[in-house]
């Protein structure tokens, strides 16, 4: 399998966890890392946060040596503020930073941040300049398409972005009005690959192996990044870097509810207020019984939990009703898992 390189800092997979507000905290990224991702990436972390020195801004940051190397994403619209945010980054022992240009939340948008700098390219170029010039570590920004289907705007932004020295960029070929709806367009990919030196990660669509392969030789990117497709199923690193090995690997159903339940009490010590963190995972711990026989009934149930004991049974019991029968049988024939 193939090394990927940012910077000096050299990747044990070409795979990367897409940042994913709410979603790649400390207990997803570091399961995200033990199956195998290359490269977690944070939450987005505010530039104002970190700069008026929030609590909960610092800890989005908190982190593990297991999950190394972990890039940090900042959003922001102010290169001074964006280059002291990004110094104190890197005192926390970040490996890399990330700026981001590919979020179009409204709340976002109204700040100038995120997709709204696709529109700004000057002053995106300033703050990837500023930030440049206030880190060692490595400099990456992830962008989409742009504003319209054309892909122009990422051509332009991933240009002036090797101009001032950013080491890689990622491109989700969709537009911000986009969101996550329809598909995403790899031939932006492609064509930012072909005009850019510096590595490029491709981003969009992968839900399988399969489709991380096929993106690698449609685009000719360097690296893949994979977002939703790895909520509920972490276990897609691990496939896709068998897979560029040559290898065909499943999991077995006990794998995946150890991964379940390993999940959910590292989020309970990392939330530490028990109900909060069970109101959290309620929801959460949905993502992983997608697909599975009967999983209305557990998301049905998951709706009250309230104490680690309830959350432990739930995950506990429903493993069990899986294990034998008409409910074993179905699932063996998904294909999806291994024999135990």
């Amino acid at each position: 399998m193939k090394k990927f390189k940012i910077g000096k800092i050299e990747m044990d997979s070409p795979t990367v966890m897409a940042p994913l507000a709410g979603v790649t905290n400390l207990p997803f990224r570091l399961m995200a890392k033990d199956m195998g991702a290359g490269l977690v990436v944070s939450e987005m972390v505010s530039a104002n946060g970190l700069i008026y020195e929030s609590d909960k801004t610092y800890r989005l940051m908190e982190s593990k040596p297991q999950e190394k190397p972990l890039s940090i994403q900042l959003f922001g619209s102010d290169p001074a503020m964006m280059a002291e945010a990004a110094r104190r980054v890197q005192e926390t022992g970040a490996d890399m930073i990330d700026i981001n240009c590919g979020c179009s939340v409204k709340k976002v948008l109204k700040t100038g941040s995120g997709s709204a700098l696709m529109s700004t390219p000057e002053l995106a170029r300033d703050i990837f300049k500023a930030v440049k010039e206030a880190i060692t570590i490595p400099l990456t920004v992830k962008m989409r398409s742009g504003w319209d289907t054309s892909g122009d705007d990422a051509m332009l932004l991933a240009r002036l972005a090797e101009e001032v020295g950013v080491d890689a960029v990622a491109v989700h070929p969709r537009t911000a009005k986009q969101a996550f709806r329809g598909h995403s367009d790899w031939s932006v990919i492609k064509r930012v690959k072909e005009a850019l030196s510096i590595p490029v990660i491709g981003n969009g669509d992968i839900l399988t192996p399969e489709d991380a392969i096929r993106m690698f030789d449609t685009t000719g990117c360097d690296a893949v990044m994979i977002g939703r497709a790895a909520i509920g199923d972490p276990a897609i690193f691990k496939r896709t870097n068998a897979l560029l090995s040559g290898d065909i690997v499943k999991p077995t159903l006990v794998d995946h509810f150890a991964m379940m339940e390993r999940y959910f009490t590292d989020s309970l010590d990392y939330f530490t207020d028990e109900y909060i963190a069970c109101k959290t995972m309620r929801s959460r711990l949905g993502w992983f019984v997608k697909g599975l026989p009967d999983c209305s009934a557990f998301r049905q149930d998951a709706i009250s939990l309230s104490t680690r004991e309830e959350g432990l049974a739930l995950i506990r019991s429903y493993k069990e009703k899986l294990g034998d029968g008409e409910c074993l049988e179905k699932i063996m024939q998904s294909g999806r898992f291994a024999e135990s």
